[in-house]
């Protein structure tokens, strides 16, 4: 058998050729990113769904951005006296005396007598009175005037009037009771000398 052959074209590679077998190409340089870009743009849509779709259930979506206005912005900072405003809240009604109503006197200090004395205040002043007793606590900081009925404000400003310092609240609280009104004596109380 011969030792040596001739020399022909399949003789001629290039040294920098990083074959592996005698068909295959060398790799093309990169290719293994492929598969990462894919999986990372993949990824990056699927999050983006989740939470553009959670966003819509819950009803937070606010694509406000920095510098845009948008309608209702324009409109607020436009004219002050634009119809789009709110209208001004109706004015307070005005303190009345109801003798007719009836007034309860809760005691929320820990004083004796603190009932006694605002009853006589207030019956002194034209009003009515119910039940004079003890609140179920001791340590109720202000005096607040209840009372359960729109229509019944003006009389508990009448009320709050003689009770300098004191406040009014629409509530519920003392709807069960027979008065009208309802006066929880608070710790701010200072009875007149």
């Amino acid at each position: 058998m011969p030792t040596s052959y001739e020399k022909d074209r399949f003789d001629h590679l290039p040294h920098d050729l990083a074959r592996v077998g005698a068909h295959r190409a060398p790799g093309k340089k990169g290719r293994g990113w492929i598969g990462f870009w894919w999986a990372l743009g993949a990824t990056v849509v699927l999050v983006g769904a989740g939470v553009f779709g959670l966003a819509m259930l819950n009803n937070n979506l606010d694509f406000e951005l920095p510098g845009a206005t948008t309608a209702a912005s324009t409109a607020e900072t436009s004219d002050p006296a634009s119809p789009a405003e709110a209208p001004a809240p109706a004015p307070a009604p005005a303190a009345t005396v109801d003798p007719s109503l009836t007034v309860t006197v809760l005691n929320g200090t820990a004083g004796d007598g603190v009932a006694r004395a605002v009853g006589d205040l207030l019956e002194t002043e034209g009003w009515t009175l119910g039940e004079l007793d003890n609140a179920s606590t001791e340590d109720v900081p202000t005096t607040i005037v209840y009372y359960a009925d729109e229509t019944l404000e003006g009389a508990a400003r009448g009320v709050a009037a003689s009770l300098p310092g004191s406040d009014v609240l629409l509530s519920s609280d003392f709807a069960d009771s027979a008065a009208s009104l309802t006066v929880v004596v608070g710790n701010d109380y200072e009875p007149a000398e």
